[in-house]
Order: structure tokens, then C-alpha cells, then sequence
């Protein structure tokens, strides 16, 4: 008996050990509404705005964008595909739009660490040849009214469980798995007690895992490296806004300096 004990707490160690140095990639795509403030609509050469009786009608307010999440020794790194301000052009009356990405203002990436249970938002702004980051920290919490239930499905090849939850208003649709190794939601006020959002949908946003593959991650590659100065989480939105706003007035002096 004291040999089987022993051997069933040196099983559970092993399985414990091997959940701890499980790591790979997910990859999600993703859907969501988009902010007309973020895209810049020319009609026959002129800058239009959401409002104006000749802002086109037939331009589609849905953004697609894929996001990458790597995940090792209890942290996770977001990584999106897609980051860009865009712009609109349209020729006249029943000319097809013809959508431009215009470059990114900033570069952000995000890191959860269950460990310390926060979330790390980074964000870089060049400024001429001086790039300056700044990191915001908050902590994972589940939002409340998570309401599970029996249903199930596969998604990307692991059994995911159906919940319901309200937030900001609307109600949101979440398949999550606990298959794997730790606690991940690419929206991150809806996090699960326990276990990996690989679904989640509402009217306003979607994301979906088409695949999970674990794979060699190390560690240092998914937890927040170098220096960043810290703010608070309004000082980084505001910080967000500014660059934004600097990335369309440059882009509204370099059209003007090529203008005959």
C-alpha cells in the first residue's frame, strides 16, 4: 500500500510538472464592429465625415483581423495581425470602395501572467528616431453573472464548454475548454474560473481558435522584457488617442505637400 501511494503521488507530481511546462500557439480570428474615428473617407479627393450627406453608404463597419497567442509556464502573450488605421476611397456615385491600410500609429502587445494574476498592456510610440513604451498593469477578474451550462462542441480538436454572460450591456456567447494547461480569454474581463476561451461572440465582436499547436515557447518570450515607463489605464487610452490623432495629421500634411 505504501509503495502504491507513493507511486500514485509521484504520477500526480509528473502530471502536475507537465501541465506547468505546457506551451504553444493559438491562432483566433477575429471580428469586430469598427470606430468611424479610426478610418478616414475621401470622396473625389475630399475627407468626409460619418454624418455628411456624402459619407458612402455601403462601407462595410466590420473589421477582420487574426490574433496569435502564445502561451508558456503559466503566461501568455497577445500578439494582433492587425493594428492599422485605415482609409476609404470612393470615386463618385456607385464607384466601388476601395479600403487602404495606412500604417499603424503604435505597437501594443499584451501579457497575462496567472502567477501574479494581472494582465501588462505594452504600448510603443516612435516619435521621429525615439521610440518611448509605456505599461499599464490591472488584475484578471471573471465578470460577474457567468452563467454555465451542459453544451458542448469541439473547437480546433478540444471539447469546449457553452456559458453566457452579460457585459457592457449585451450579452456574450463563450465556449472555453479546460483541456489546457491554464486560464486565457482574449477579451479579458471574460475570463473563466478556470480554463481557455476558444469561442466567444456577440453583436458587436466575435473571436474563434482555428488552431491550437503546442509547440516549443520559451518562457522569456512571453513575458514583458526592457524598460517601460507605467500609467494608469486612462493615461494609456489617452496616450492612444494622441497617437492616433498625430498618425492622421501627418498623414493630412503629407497629402498636402504633394499637392500641386
Amino acid at each position: 500500500m505504501k509503495k502504491l501511494l507513493l507511486l500514485l503521488s509521484a504520477c500526480g507530481t509528473l502530471l502536475a510538472a507537465r501541465a506547468q511546462t505546457v506551451s504553444g500557439r493559438i491562432q483566433y480570428e477575429a471580428a469586430q464592429k469598427v470606430n468611424p474615428g479610426q478610418m478616414r473617407v475621401m470622396v473625389n479627393g475630399q475627407e468626409v465625415k460619418p454624418g455628411s450627406p456624402d459619407y458612402p453608404t455601403d462601407i462595410s463597419d466590420v473589421r477582420n483581423f487574426g490574433l496569435t497567442v502564445s502561451f508558456a509556464g503559466g503566461y501568455a502573450k497577445e500578439e494582433r495581425q492587425d493594428g492599422a488605421m485605415r482609409t476609404v476611397v470612393e470615386g463618385g456615385p456607385g464607384a466601388a470602395p476601395q479600403m487602404t491600410n495606412l500604417g499603424k500609429p503604435f505597437e501594443e502587445v499584451v501579457y497575462v501572467s496567472q502567477a501574479e494574476n494581472k494582465l501588462s498592456t505594452l504600448l510603443s510610440i516612435k516619435k521621429g528616431e525615439t521610440t518611448t513604451t509605456y505599461r499599464t498593469d490591472k488584475p484578471l477578474a471573471q465578470a460577474a453573472g457567468w452563467q454555465n451550462s451542459d453544451q458542448t462542441k469541439k473547437i480546433a480538436g478540444y471539447t469546449c464548454r457553452k456559458a453566457t454572460v452579460p457585459f457592457k450591456g449585451q450579452f456574450y456567447t463563450i465556449w472555453y475548454t479546460t483541456e489546457l494547461p491554464f486560464t486565457y480569454s482574449p477579451v479579458a474581463d471574460l475570463l473563466p474560473e478556470k480554463g481557455v476561451v476558444l469561442a466567444l461572440e456577440n453583436p458587436r465582436e466575435q473571436f474563434k481558435a482555428s488552431k491550437v499547436a503546442l509547440t516549443a515557447v520559451p518562457e522569456s518570450q512571453v513575458r514583458p522584457a526592457g524598460q517601460a515607463q507605467t500609467v494608469t489605464p486612462e493615461e494609456l487610452k489617452d496616450l492612444k488617442e494622441k497617437a492616433r490623432a498625430d498618425f492622421r495629421l501627418k498623414l493630412l500634411e503629407g497629402e498636402e505637400s504633394r499637392r500641386p
